[in-house]
C-alpha cells in the first residue's frame, strides 16, 4: 500500500474510532468507571417554586440514647412533590398521561447525553434552547440516539443554593412570580425532540423545562402530552461526557402524583 493511500485510510478510520470511543458499550460494565450523584440534598436551603412557601419540613420523632442503652433516631419530613432535585410526570401538564407510579422504570434509565449551552444561558438569563442548538449538537457530535435521555446544562447549577442568582429574584410568594428569570427550553425544541427525535426523557440544571419568564408552559405541555418526562434542578452535569455516560433517575414512588423528589445518579465510563 502506497503511502499516500494509507494516510487515506487513516483520516477515514481516525474519526470512526473516536465516535466508537464515546459511545456507550452495548452492555456496560459498570466497574469500570465512575459514579456521580446529580441530586441536590434536601434541608433547609432546598429551593422550591417560590409559591411553595413551607419548603422542606423535616421534625424529630425521637433522637439519642434509649432507656436500653442503645441509640435510635426517626424523623417525620414534609415536601411539595416539585422541588429539590424532582421529576415532573406527564400529568403535571397533560391530562390522562403517565403519573409518576405510571412512569415505566425503563424510561427512567439509560444512556445520556448532555447538550452544553452555557456560554448562552449565562450570557442571556432569560435564554431558550432551540432546535437549532439540538441541530448544531448533533453537526458536532452524532445523531441524538433514540431511547437516550437528553440533559441540558445551562450552567445555572453552580448558583446552587443561592436563590437570587438560580432563581433570578429571593422573593417568596406570588409577587416573584413576574421576576423569575433562569434559562429553559424553548417549545420549538420540544416540539422537535418529540417529533423528530426518540427520548426517553429529558432533565436540565433549572428550576423548570420552561424558561422563568414563561406563563404558559408550553414546553411542558407538549414534552407531557406525548408522555416525556423530565427532571429539573439536576446537579453537576459538567461532570458527566456529553456522549457516553448513564443515567438513573428513581423518584420516590407516588401514586397518582404529579411529580417527586427523585434521587438522580450518573456514571462515566473511564475511556
Amino acid at each position: 500500500m502506497e503511502k499516500k493511500d494509507l494516510k487515506a485510510m487513516k483520516k477515514l478510520i481516525l474519526p470512526l474510532l473516536v465516535l466508537m470511543a464515546c459511545k456507550p458499550p452495548a452492555s456496560a460494565d459498570f466497574s469500570h468507571g465512575t459514579w456521580i450523584d446529580l441530586s441536590y440534598t434536601y434541608d433547609d436551603q432546598t429551593i422550591y417554586w417560590p409559591t411553595d412557601t413551607q419548603g422542606f419540613v423535616k421534625d424529630t420523632v425521637s433522637e439519642g440514647m434509649t432507656e436500653k442503652g442503645y441509640y435510635y433516631s426517626a424523623y417525620d419530613f414534609c415536601s411539595a412533590e416539585h422541588g429539590g432535585t424532582h421529576l415532573d410526570a406527564p400529568v403535571h401538564f397533560a391530562e390522562g398521561k403517565h403519573s409518576v407510579e405510571q412512569i415505566p422504570v425503563d424510561q427512567l434509565v439509560g444512556t445520556a447525553i448532555v447538550i452544553d449551552v452555557s456560554e448562552k444561558a449565562l450570557k442571556d438569563r432569560d435564554y431558550q434552547v432551540t432546535q437549532e442548538d439540538f441541530i448544531a449538537w448533533e453537526a458536532h457530535n452524532e445523531m441524538i440516539p433514540d431511547g437516550v435521555i437528553l440533559l441540558i446544562r445551562t450552567g445555572y447549577g453552580q448558583y446552587w443554593p443561592d436563590r437570587k442568582q438560580y432563581l433570578g429574584t429571593d422573593k417568596m410568594g406570588p409577587e416573584a412570580i413576574p421576576e423569575l428569570h433562569f434559562p429553559g427550553l424553548h417549545p420549538d425544541g420540544a416540539t422537535w425532540l418529540s417529533t423528530e427525535r426518540n427520548i426517553k426523557a429529558v432533565g436540565l440544571d433549572t428550576p423548570s423545562i420552561d424558561y422563568g419568564q414563561s406563563t404558559m408552559f408550553e414546553s411542558h405541555q407538549i414534552l407531557f402530552k406525548n408522555n416525556i418526562p423530565a427532571f429539573e434542578n439536576v446537579a453537576n452535569l459538567d461532570q458527566l461526557h456529553k456522549v457516553g455516560s448513564w443515567v438513573f433517575a428513581l423518584p420516590m414512588k407516588i401514586g397518582g402524583g404529579s411529580g417527586a423528589p427523585v434521587r438522580i445518579i450518573g456514571w462515566v465510563p473511564h475511556i
